[in-house]
């Protein structure tokens, strides 16, 4: 490469006009010489990362435009400029061309490419050795300081990428058409850091199996309830005891086998002698007993002092049981006890009270940012001191000390158990560290115990099986102490547990039971119960919490938990982070949950996890998106955003000056629902509803059926239109009676024996209105069809694609309920509601069916900006490439739109279409063109809010005027 470059200048910005975020939903104009790619979000100046669906549409685009280039020395400069650009990052900023390194023998090499400390580039022509290029980049380390060498080395000829992850030592290898499918790989350039989280043991899985297997056969000999459940806990202690060094080596197991019969008649009774001696203090033990049973320690703690039904075994339990004593217990975190819990339910029951165990990997990733991070950042500070380093450690030992975590919908305790874990982690650290320098005393010994944490659960046995696993986690824990330091913390007799809570958390007050002021951070995982799922008890619980909040009754069931945390936490700085279905920050729930959190609580949202596959790792697995918000009462600078290049990525980190409900590094501002437009355009409405159990509906089998035995049908059979239709190019038909007398049709039994199909289920309904619709059984129950040509507007749609397929039907075309309708809409409507921006829009606040978009008038369309004052020639320039895209799609028949708008097989003509209109419609909104979606959002809530302001202001007036009216 020979291109030189000046040194990388400072880029004058232009004047644009920003949105400062002052309070909830409250933008104020300011002006500023911002880079292009920065942002003003609350308070500071931050870059914002792009998304990645963002950064794979530009990858796409970048591929397609250097298919064919081959020039090094020609072209190499645009080529890593446009690379750059993928990202939303100005190269000029960050790197430059021709670094000049001195080597060992005085003479000067040029890096192609240099990103201090970050990224070295070699580039090369088609063809040439990818192996020679990294040989080449490797020399120029000699010449650079230590700061300066860098994490990464990408070699490239343009049609092959090749990158060296120096830190890890991973290479990955992939051709220019692929790198959209590689972009996670430069997560660095657009801001993004990754984070990893260790994978379940898949010998968890096994012994949570196990254990299955003898709960069923327990069962099904009718050992039920909470006997069973006290039993179960118990067992799966002395398992752990006997392979971690609670009790002696296989002391519990060598009992079983050796002492009972091999039928099993004798082994209920033998646990229960094992049971009664684990209870018995050793000096009141009766001088006679069993050697075997003496050596058992005392346990303590009360866990086993209920006396239980003793129970029958046969051989095959007692083989279920020795089963479980051969597996090796001792690499098995007591996390997994909340999998065995799992995987012992009952699978209604699981869905009843919305239990789904947690990994460790995704504990992680709530406990890390909520506190661990600060805890460990902190730890290393101290430890870098070259001044009273001990005190500060002792200081700091302390603290860890009197911190307190409270779980208010605990399940087996699993965050308890992992949060406490770590806790100890870093405890044990800080003694090394101190151990480094002197001796330790008495009173520098381990401080943190399992009583500073505190759960509420509703289940007794899970509630039980959190206090067992503390227990068994203390243990391990006592054990990695005396290996780092030779301190040796006695694990038994149990003196010190847990408070866990056997109670209903949304009806105990949480105060009574853990007053606000001692308790540092609140965490977990609420059931996942969506509104259509709850109870009537659960649903009676939502209400009555969230007491005369408007349209609560679509919340879930985990927003309860939000409202009782936020009141909890209230004038103080205690912390929150919940795992919730993403739901909650989708759609209508929005409006109404956040709407309530940041308005009367004050909360704001210090960090989120983006949508991410949730996932048990037992039996029955359970599979949802989820989301991970934590908040508090207080506000902070620098907020954290990890977002997922796809559920089942790992999640990359950016910081951000907010946050808002949608997860958007945006401003405070909810969507509530709308019954018309915030702006003078087409009303949308929904598709019609026939109410007939299909027997107005049929395929063309059905219509030709029809047609052969009676011509005029053809008369009154219309082309139904739904989202599969529509996308798919499939072909269904319906009865459709509007306008036209169905007693003419009464010589076509095909047709009379659909309607009297419909006029019997009709009548066969519960529901007064479909009764009252069985007198006209020919008509559609919800008859919402326009009379004019229409957009339809499919009402779900894969979140794959970049854009939701649109287009204009006629009105003989029926649109089903799975769609919208705008009627009187023309193609500017349609080329706007086609647009980046709306699609832009649409993403981050419609609400989503799984992980696809479901489309909605009342938050979505009713609420969207439209461009403010468009000209008439903006107008026409709409038109004109709105009708570009249908000309576009109008060239390939044969294919349907699911097709033409997959991302990875998008005609280029389309996306050149697209891109046409984008940038024609962005024109509309202002002059300068949008750098980013996180840009273009900005904007629209900027916009939103301008709009929206005089309605809040006529309605708050109106609500002020009957207020003064009642009284």
């Amino acid at each position: 490469m020979c291109i030189r470059s000046h040194p990388p200048r400072r880029l004058g910005g232009c004047h644009r006009s920003l949105f400062r975020v002052d309070c909830v939903g409250n933008f104020n104009r300011m002006g500023g010489d911002i880079p292009k790619n920065e942002t003003v979000i609350g308070r500071g100046r931050v870059s914002m990362a792009i998304s990645w669906n963002e950064i794979k549409h530009r990858a796409m685009e970048f591929s397609r435009e250097w298919a064919d280039e081959s020039r090094e020395q020609a072209e190499a400069k645009s080529f890593w400029d446009g690379f750059f650009h993928v990202f939303g990052i100005s190269r000029r900023r960050v790197a430059s061309f021709e670094e000049p390194v001195k080597k060992l023998d005085d003479n000067y090499g040029f890096i192609d490419l240099f990103w201090k400390g970050i990224l070295l580039v070699e580039h090369k022509s088609k063809g040439r050795s990818l192996d020679k290029a990294y040989s080449q980049a490797l020399g120029y380390f000699e010449g650079l300081k230590d700061r300066e060498l860098p994490k990464y080395v990408l070699v490239s000829d343009f049609g092959r990428f090749r990158l060296y992850n120096l830190d890890d030592n991973i290479q990955k290898d992939f051709e220019l058409a692929e790198l959209h499918e590689n972009v996670t790989l430069f997560g660095f350039i657009a801001g993004y850091t990754q984070k990893k989280y260790k994978d379940e043991e898949p010998v968890n899985i096994t012994a949570a199996e196990k254990m299955g297997k003898l709960h069923d056969g327990l069962l099904q000999g009718r050992y039920t309830g909470h006997e069973l459940e006290v039993l179960l806990m118990r067992l799966l202690f002395c398992l752990f005891a006997d392979d971690t060094a609670i009790f002696d080596k296989n002391i519990f197991t060598d009992y079983i086998r050796d002492k009972t019969n091999e039928d099993g008649s004798d082994l209920g009774a033998h646990l229960t002698s094992v049971f009664q001696t684990l209870n018995t203090e050793p000096e009141k033990r009766q001088k006679n007993l069993d050697e075997s049973l003496d050596e058992l320690p005392y346990v303590n703690g009360g866990l086993f002092r209920e006396m239980l039904r003793t129970v029958c075994f046969d051989s095959d339990l007692r083989e279920a049981l020795l089963e479980c004593c051969d597996f090796d217990w001792g690499n098995i975190s007591p996390a997994i006890f909340g999998s065995m819990f799992q995987s012992v339910m009952n699978p209604q029951q699981r869905r009843e009270i919305g239990a789904h165990y947690t990994t460790e990997k995704n504990i992680l990733k709530l406990i890390e940012p909520l506190f661990l991070d600060e805890l460990r950042a902190e730890f290393e500070h101290i430890r870098n001191l070259k001044t009273g380093k001990n005190k500060r450690l002792s200081e700091f030992h302390k603290k860890l000390a009197t911190l307190k975590f409270f779980d208010p919908a605990c399940g087996c305790g699993n965050f308890l158990v992992v949060t406490y874990r770590e806790l100890r982690r870093l405890e044990i650290a800080i003694l090394k560290e101190i151990h480094r320098h002197q001796q330790l005393m008495g009173e520098m010994l381990s401080l943190v115990n399992v009583e500073q944490f505190y759960g509420i659960e509703i289940e007794e046995f899970p509630a039980r099986i959190a206090e067992t696993a503390m227990w068994l986690m203390d243990h391990q824990m006592n054990v990695e102490l005396s290996m780092a330091v030779n301190v040796q913390r006695p694990s038994l007799p149990l003196v010190q547990s847990a408070h866990i809570l056997n109670d209903n958390a949304l009806q105990v007050d949480w105060e009574d039971f853990t007053p606000k002021d001692e308790i540092d951070y609140i965490l977990g995982n609420p059931p996942f119960v969506g509104k259509k799922e709850q109870s009537k008890e659960q649903k009676a619980e939502v209400m009555g919490i969230f007491d005369s909040v408007k349209g609560c009754g679509v919340l879930d069931y985990v927003a309860a938990w939000y409202l009782k945390a936020a009141q909890y936490i209230q004038g103080t700085q205690k912390k929150v982070a919940f795992v919730s279905t993403n739901s909650i920050t989708m759609g209508e729930q929005v409006g109404i949950l956040w709407n309530e959190l940041f308005n009367r609580y004050n909360i704001k949202i210090h960090f989120a996890h983006r949508t991410f596959g949730w996932s048990s790792e037992a039996r029955g697995k359970a599979a949802v998106h989820v989301v991970i918000i934590g908040f508090a009462a207080f506000d902070i600078d620098n907020k954290r955003i990890f977002e997922y290049e796809n559920i089942k990525a790992e999640p990359h980190e950016t910081k951000v000056d907010n946050i808002n409900p949608y997860l958007a590094s945006s401003g405070d501002i909810v969507i509530l629902k709308r019954s018309k437009p915030i702006t003078e355009v087409p009303l949308i409405r929904y598709g019609s509803i026939a109410i007939d159990k299909g027997h107005l509906i049929m395929d063309d089998e059905g219509k030709k059926a029809i047609i052969s035995k009676c011509a005029k049908a053809n008369d009154v059979i219309k082309r139904f239109i739904g989202s599969e239709e529509f996308l798919n190019n499939k072909k269904r038909w319906c009865l459709w009676f509007d306008g036209t007398n169905p007693s003419d049709f009464r010589d076509c039994p095909e047709i009379m024996k659909r309607i009297e199909s419909t006029k019997e289920f009709r009548n066969s309904s519960n529901r007064p209105q479909t009764k009252e619709l069985a007198q006209t059984p020919y008509l559609f129950g919800e008859n919402r069809q326009p009379d004019s040509e229409y957009i339809l507007i499919p009402k779900v749609s894969s979140e794959r694609r970049n854009y939701i397929p649109l287009g204009f039907c006629e009105p003989d075309s029926i649109a089903n309920g799975s769609c919208l309708v705008v009627p009187n809409a023309n193609f500017y409507h349609l080329g706007i509601l086609s647009s980046r921006m709306h699609m832009v829009w649409m993403k981050t606040v419609c609400g989503r069916m799984k992980s696809d978009y479901q489309y909605s008038a009342v938050i979505v369309y009713n609420n969207y900006p439209w461009p403010k004052e468009p000209s008439g020639k903006q107008v026409a320039a709409v038109e004109a490439a709105a009708q570009g895209v249908l000309d576009s799609r109008a060239k390939y028949p044969d294919s349907s739109l699911a097709d033409l708008y997959d991302p990875l097989t998008m005609p280029p003509d389309l996306v050149k279409a697209h891109q046409a209109l984008d940038k024609t419609v962005d024109k509309c909104y202002r002059r300068s063109a949008f750098a980013s979606e996180t840009e273009r959002l900005e904007y629209l809530f900027g916009l939103y809010n301008e709009y929206t302001a005089p309605m809040i202001k006529a309605e708050t007036k109106k609500k002020h005027r009957k207020r003064a009216k009642k009284v």
